[in-house]
């Protein structure tokens, strides 16, 4: 199932925030070879799970991380921003229309639907929470998956080629494609609404979650 968790609530989820950090060092650390810190406990956490984030993550049978998402409003501290503004010179993204996602991260031997519903996680929460635009830095690995899965987003700005390009990337809040992703995903919009419901209590159409702080 698809959990949404804001930073402040994950000691409610003791074993979901310790697998989900925990791959995140896996896959960025050690497979990817990024230069990212990894603490005591094994887990892999920067200064944007500091800044109360939202995260979207998909929870196992036996309530450990399948893969997993980070948002954060573009209003404040973004790694766009902070380390990426030099690939989009003179664009401002800063906008609480515009939320940037990070961290994209699936754990080892993830089901093959957890990519796709992460995505279709994603585009729930755009549609509930009024957010026009996502933002966010993505490899060629990462591209290929995206293309995979209907989910490609407007390129902005680019650097390097081959397997070491990187790109900032913008998607749009498309009914269509929307759809397209659930279809993929093997979800229904109400099965995402139902998930909503459950981690934020009754949602109306009309109503936006809280913004992330």
């Amino acid at each position: 199932m698809l959990r949404f968790v804001y930073g402040q609530d994950l000691s409610r989820y003791p074993r979901l925030a310790d697998t989900m950090f925990r791959d995140r060092a896996d896959q960025f650390h050690r497979r990817l070879g990024w230069q990212v810190t990894v603490d005591h406990r094994g887990w892999e956490t920067d200064r944007y799970d500091r800044m109360n984030p939202l995260y979207v993550i998909w929870e196992r049978p036996d309530g450990s991380h399948g893969g997993s998402m980070r948002f954060l409003p573009t209003t404040g501290p973004t790694l766009v921003r902070d380390h990426f503004a030099h690939l989009i010179p003179n664009v401002d993204l800063a906008s609480p229309l515009i939320w940037e996602c990070t961290r994209f991260c699936l754990a080892p031997n993830a089901e093959g639907r957890v990519a796709a519903a992460l995505m279709a996680g994603g585009a729930g929460l755009m549609q509930v929470c009024s957010v026009r635009h996502f933002v966010g830095v993505f490899d060629a690995r990462m591209a290929r998956i995206y293309q995979r899965f209907g989910a490609s987003p407007e390129v902005l700005g680019s650097s390097g080629d081959g397997l070491t390009r990187i790109s900032v990337g913008l998607w749009h809040d498309d009914p269509a494609d929307r759809a397209m992703i659930y279809r993929r995903a093997g979800l229904t919009e109400f099965q995402i609404a139902d998930w909503l419901d459950l981690s934020f209590g009754s949602i109306k159409a009309d109503a936006a979650i809280q913004i992330p702080a």
